[in-house]
This record gives C-alpha cells, sequence and structure tokens, in this order.
C-alpha cells in the first residue's frame, strides 16, 4: 500500500496537484460564498461549522502531501517550502483555536480559518501557474492581459452583496474601483470607511498589493516557490517583463522584488500601528488591520484610506509622525526596486569599508560607479522635485490651508507631506477644494510627473522628464548629444522620452475632451485635474470623482488603466514587429 502511494507521488505528481487544485478551488469557492455572498442567518450558521471543517480538512490534506512528497524525494526541497510554511499556519491556528487563553487568542477568529483555505488554494494554484510553455504570448501583450484579468477578478469580488453595508456596488462603480485599486490610483467614487466592509476593504488591499507589484511578479514569485523550478522559456520572459538583462539572476530579482516589499511594509505596519492612539479603535484587531492597510496604500502608492476623509480627518492630519511615516513609505514605493537595492549595495559597501577601517585598520576600498546611472539620475531628480513640492507649498499655501496647522513644524510637516504625495501617493492633508489655483496648477504638473520607473508610482516618471529637460538645456548650448554625469545618454533614450511626453498629452488631451462631452457640467478645471490625476495614477480630486455619470466614471477607468500600463507599452503590444530592412535612405534635415 505505502509503495503504492509512494509510486503515485513519484510518477503521478501532476495528477496529484490537479486534485489538490480542484478540491482548494471548490473549499475557496464556497468560503467566498459564505463571507461575499450569503446574508441567510441559517445558512450562514451552517457555512461556519462547514468553514471549520474543510479548514481541518485541507490542513489534513496538506499534512499527507508534503510528508509523502518529502519521504519520496528523500529529502526537503524548494517545492516543499510552501507545504512546510502552510503546517506551520495551521497547527499554530489549531493551537491557538484549541487553548482558551494565551498570546494567540487573537487567532481564533474566524477570518483565520478563510484565509488558511485561501492560503491553500492559492499555491496549488501557483504551482499550476507556470504553464507558458505551453503557448507563446508576447510578454508585453501578457502584461497587459494580466492586469485586465486582475480587474475583472476585482470587478466581480466587488460585487458581491457583502462587499458593502448597503445595496451592491453597480458594474459601474465595481469597475471603476476596482481598475482604480490596481492601477494603484486611489480615486473613489464611493466612501470607502463607510460603504465597504471589512471584507470589501481587504478584497481592495488585496487588489492594492497584487497591482501595485504586477500579478505577473506574484505568479513568478509564488509559480517558484511552490513548484520548485523555472523553464528556461520562463526565465525569458520573466527577464523581459521585468527588464533584466541577466536571464540567470530572474529568479533573484523576483525573490528581492517581493523581499523589499514585505519588508518595509512589515516595518511601516508596526510604524504606523504605535503612532496611532488605541482610544481611537475599537480593539486592538480593528488597530492592526488600518496600520496593514495603510502600509500598503502607502508604499503601493494607491493614496486610499479606510478612514472617513482620509488623511484629511483630524486624528490623522495633526499627527506629524504618523506623516512622515507615510511619506517614507511612498517614497521608497516611488524610487522603485533596482534602485532601492542599488542604494542598499551602496550603503552596504561604505559601512564595511568603515568597519574594517575602524577596527583592522584597513585602507578603504573604492569602486568606481557603485551607484549606477539610473540611481543618481533618479536620486537627483527626485530630491529636486521633493524640495521643490515643499517650499512651493509652503509658499503658496503658508497663509491659506497650512494656517490650521499652529506650529512651524507642523506646517513643514504638512507641506512637505502634500508637495511629495502630489507626485505618487495622492494622500492629502491639505483642503484640495481649498487650496489656491497656484497650487492647483503646481500639483497639476507634480502629477504628471510622477515617480520613478521600476517603481509602484504613475506618471511619465522622474528618467523621462529629466531627460526631456536636460536635452532642451543641452539644444540651447549648441550641443549635439546630451551628456550627464559625464555619461552620454543615447539617441533612443531621448527619443523615448519625447514619444512618451507626446502619448502622454495626447492621452490627457482625449480624456479631457471626452469628458467635457459626458460631464461638462462640472468645469474645465476639475475636468481636467481628473484627468491629470487619473493618468498619473494619483489619487487627489477636487471633489468630483462621486458625482461623475456612468459615462465619465468609464473614462476616468480608461485613463487609469492607461497610464498605469502605458500607452507606449499598448502600442507596442498591439503593434505587430515589422522586419528591419537593411536600407539606408538619405538623410535630410527638419526645419523648426
Amino acid at each position: 500500500m505505502f509503495s503504492d502511494i509512494k509510486y503515485f507521488f513519484k510518477y503521478r505528481e501532476k495528477a496529484v496537484d490537479r486534485t489538490m487544485l480542484y478540491i482548494s478551488l471548490l473549499c475557496a469557492l464556497a468560503v467566498l460564498f459564505h463571507v461575499g455572498y450569503n446574508k441567510d442567518k441559517v445558512t450562514a450558521q451552517y457555512f461556519d461549522t462547514v468553514s471549520i471543517r474543510l479548514f481541518y480538512g485541507l490542513f489534513a490534506l496538506n499534512v499527507l502531501r508534503t510528508i509523502l512528497s518529502i519521504i519520496v524525494a528523500k529529502r526537503v526541497e524548494v517545492a516543499h517550502y510552501g507545504g512546510l510554511i502552510l503546517m506551520l499556519y495551521f497547527s499554530i491556528v489549531t493551537l491557538a483555536r484549541v487553548s482558551e487563553h494565551g498570546a494567540l487568542s487573537f487567532l481564533q477568529q474566524e477570518e483565520w480559518l478563510y484565509l488558511g483555505v485561501f492560503a491553500v488554494f492559492l499555491t496549488e494554484l501557483s504551482k499550476n501557474s507556470l504553464f507558458f510553455d505551453n503557448f507563446y504570448f508576447n510578454p508585453t501583450i501578457l502584461f497587459v492581459i494580466s492586469f485586465l484579468v486582475l480587474i475583472l477578478i476585482g470587478t466581480l469580488l466587488l460585487m458581491l452583496p457583502r462587499t458593502t453595508h448597503d445595496q451592491p456596488l453597480s458594474f459601474v462603480d465595481a469597475l471603476f474601483m476596482a481598475t482604480s485599486g490596481v492601477c494603484i490610483t486611489g480615486l473613489s467614487v464611493i466612501d470607502v470607511s463607510s460603504r465597504l466592509t471589512i471584507f470589501g476593504q481587504s478584497v481592495l488591499m488585496v487588489l492594492i498589493q497584487v497591482g501595485g507589484l504586477g500579478i505577473m511578479t506574484f505568479t513568478g514569485f509564488f509559480g517558484y516557490f511552490f513548484s520548485g523550478g523555472f523553464s528556461y522559456k520562463n526565465q525569458l520572459m520573466y527577464s523581459e517583463i521585468l527588464g533584466h538583462n541577466k536571464v540567470a539572476s530572474v529568479i533573484n530579482t523576483l525573490f528581492k522584488i517581493v523581499f523589499i516589499t514585505l519588508f518595509f511594509e512589515a516595518i511601516g505596519a508596526a510604524l504606523i500601528y504605535f503612532s496611532m492612539d488605541a482610544s481611537d479603535f475599537s480593539s486592538n484587531g480593528e488597530r492592526l488591520f488600518f496600520a496593514v492597510f495603510h502600509t500598503i496604500s502607502a508604499f503601493c502608492n494607491a493614496g486610499f484610506s479606510i478612514i472617513n476623509d482620509g488623511m484629511h480627518n483630524p486624528i490623522m492630519r495633526f499627527n506629524y509622525n504618523l506623516q512622515l511615516v507615510i511619506a517614507m513609505l511612498f517614497i521608497l514605493g516611488g524610487f522603485g526596486f533596482a534602485i532601492v537595492l542599488n542604494t542598499y549595495t551602496f550603503i552596504k559597501r561604505w559601512a564595511i569599508n568603515i568597519f574594517r577601517r575602524m577596527f583592522y585598520g584597513r585602507p578603504f576600498v573604492y569602486r568606481a560607479w557603485v551607484m549606477s546611472f539610473n540611481s543618481r539620475l533618479i536620486a537627483w531628480t527626485t530630491a529636486i522635485l521633493i524640495v521643490f513640492g515643499t517650499i512651493s507649498t509652503v509658499v503658496l499655501e503658508y497663509d491659506q490651508t497650512l494656517a490650521e496647522h499652529n506650529t512651524l513644524w507642523g506646517k513643514w510637516v504638512a507641506a512637505f507631506f502634500s508637495g511629495t504625495s502630489t507626485r505618487t501617493a495622492g494622500f492629502n492633508v491639505l483642503d484640495m477644494e481649498g487650496v489656491t489655483f497656484p497650487t492647483v496648477m503646481l500639483t497639476m504638473l507634480l502629477m504628471w510627473i510622477g515617480g520613478s520607473p521600476g517603481s509602484t508610482a504613475g506618471g511619465i516618471k522622474t528618467t523621462t522628464f529629466a531627460v526631456a529637460f536636460l536635452n532642451i538645456i543641452s539644444l540651447a548650448k549648441g550641443k549635439d548629444s546630451l551628456e550627464i554625469f559625464k555619461r552620454k545618454i543615447s539617441n533612443d533614450a531621448v527619443n523615448k522620452a519625447f514619444a512618451i511626453i507626446m502619448l502622454s498629452l495626447l492621452a490627457l488631451g482625449v480624456s479631457v475632451f471626452a469628458l467635457t462631452i459626458t460631464d461638462g457640467d462640472k468645469g474645465l478645471m476639475d475636468i481636467a485635474f481628473e484627468c491629470f490625476s487619473a493618468y498619473a495614477t494619483c489619487g487627489l480630486s477636487l471633489g468630483i470623482t462621486p458625482e461623475l455619470s456612468d459615462g465619465g466614471k468609464v473614462i476616468i477607468t480608461c485613463t487609469m488603466f492607461i497610464g498605469r500600463v502605458g500607452l507606449l507599452t499598448l502600442l507596442v503590444a498591439l503593434i505587430k514587429n515589422t522586419r528591419n530592412m537593411n536600407v539606408a535612405y538619405p538623410q535630410e534635415k527638419v526645419l523648426f
């Protein structure tokens, strides 16, 4: 009997994976029906018992499957890590439920059972997600499709009856909210704090997290982690999606991206948790959920909040420590993962040098260009924009919206938060309907510039703006090429920068024109601000978002999607590649 089981696990592993996937899918759908759809009390009580049985049933299947797989392999492999982690999670939750008191009492809530069921389903789905060897997809098209699929799933989940306290969201409103979450924009047609239930807010939080990093990043990471391998074709595809030159280090890059995200979000959640007063929450669970939601929303530059009026609420508007924590989170998220890694390497080498010099008397070891060219360009551009946004906000709003902050420290923190948030995050501690007209124009400019490439921020990106601006200065000086940091910028990079700028202005023009047709009564300034915020995935608004017509909501939804994936990316995905002809035509000069 045991030998037959070993044979089955050794030579029919795919059949076992498929069986576990179907079982976990049925369990996840049952739990989803219970928490998202069912409102009948009798049925709810029945499903409370069913959920417990599903939890322990999957626990037993996971233990059996993991142990037998390890016995067959005669060692612990990468593919077994996921099962072992799930075994640990199930064991801790089970221990918490059988013990009456203790430090684990908070794990006795039903939500931890649901999380375990969904975790099993996600692990099984990840094992079957690396199916790209069976057919070919252009990585750019796959990138676009992944966002569309995630938006569709989010729309269906947000339309469930138990997502809201009152009547369910309409399809247009659910589509708008799902797109805003996946595209990490922050624009909202409903009051997230009062309209959405805990389940609805959790769905929105997951959409923000997955949309911020990209569903392909999660698919690749968990697919490798739970299946134990990557095919060479998968590595080629992910190297193109991530913009990575070295195919062999794609897996390492995926691990670093996920690790950096979870590391900073864990620190941010702890800081936010302790920066808030416990008296503002009814329980520690509510306080913890508040911290986790705002950490994810801040690091992913989403701008959503589950408190009434968001950051403009008095308990957050005058909490300057909280503002600094959230500002650091969305600045780090807006830097980009490659830049954060490069900065970490730079700091690590200098720390090692200083340690060796102090304790061993060794000389400093200098290495050229530890900080890459892109890191320097992004760091300088970001620093200049932060200083410019902060000082401009102080000058323009000192006697206006900043007047309610009594201390000079409070004014500068609020100005720093607002001047930085306008580029990326979309949180607002100032009354956006009360800011001066010059501040509105400045905000539109900063939103349009956005954050850094490879980050969770939107806009045309800081490098695009820097290259285009410096190229104008270079042309004014009569130079034939653009040079920065003693490096020459390629003509391809300059051409791409101006192409991105031109396409962004075209998309904004079409969006503003279309919105004036559907919602012309809102005013040109409010409409233009809304379109800039949607395209830049910023999330700030002058207050017209909930008042938009269904046609206007669809227009803003499309604008958010185009701004997130990039109009140039869409054109590359839709236009087929043409063969390069080995023909050189005569060169001509165009008059300007």
